[in-house]
C-alpha cells in the first residue's frame, strides 16, 4: 500500500501541485486541525478542493480525527511541550479516536497534508506509522518535500 505526505509551507503553488501530478495520488487527506486559515494561502480548504480536482484529478478529504487537539498543538508551538511529549500526547490521543477504524481505502494512494514543511516532526508521520502499526499495513512511505 503507498501512502504520501505532504506539507505545504515553504512551497509555491506551482511546486506543490507538481509534487501532488508527478505521484499516483487519488486523494488528498487534510490532517490539519484549521483547514481554513488566512495563513494557509493557496491551501485552504475550499481553494484547495477547486485546485485538486482542476490541476491534479485529486479528490480531497478532511479527517480531523487524524490532528492534534488545540491544547496539544498550542503547547508544542509555542515551546511549552518538547516533541518527545507532543509525540506521546498525540499517540495516545490516536488510540483513544480509534483512528484505526477509517477505511483503508481512504489511505491507500492517499496523501495526508499538514502544514510543516517536513515530516520528521510533524504528526502526519505519526499518523501513518500509528496505521500502519494498527493495521499490519507495510506502508511504502514517501515524503513530498
Amino acid at each position: 500500500m503507498k501512502v504520501y505526505s505532504i506539507g505545504f509551507t515553504k512551497k509555491k503553488a506551482e511546486q506543490f501541485f507538481n509534487f501532488l501530478r508527478g505521484e499516483e495520488i487519488n486523494r488528498l487527506i487534510d490532517v490539519r486541525l484549521n483547514n481554513i486559515s488566512q495563513l494557509a494561502g493557496f491551501a485552504k480548504r475550499d481553494d484547495l478542493v477547486f485546485f485538486l480536482k482542476e490541476l491534479c484529478e485529486i479528490d480531497y478529504v478532511h479527517l480531523p480525527d487524524l490532528a492534534p487537539t488545540k491544547d496539544i498543538l498550542d503547547a508544542y508551538k509555542k515551546g511549552n511541550m518538547q516533541w518527545i511529549e507532543y509525540e506521546d500526547k498525540f499517540l495516545n490521543l490516536m488510540a483513544k479516536r480509534n483512528i484505526e477504524r477509517i477505511e483503508k481505502s481512504i489511505v491507500q494512494n492517499g496523501c495526508l497534508l499538514c502544514s510543516e514543511h517536513e515530516p520528521h516532526h510533524c504528526h502526519r508521520r505519526l499518523v501513518i506509522d500509528y496505521l500502519n502499526d494498527s493495521w499490519d499495513a507495510n506502508f511504502t512511505v514517501k515524503h513530498l518535500y
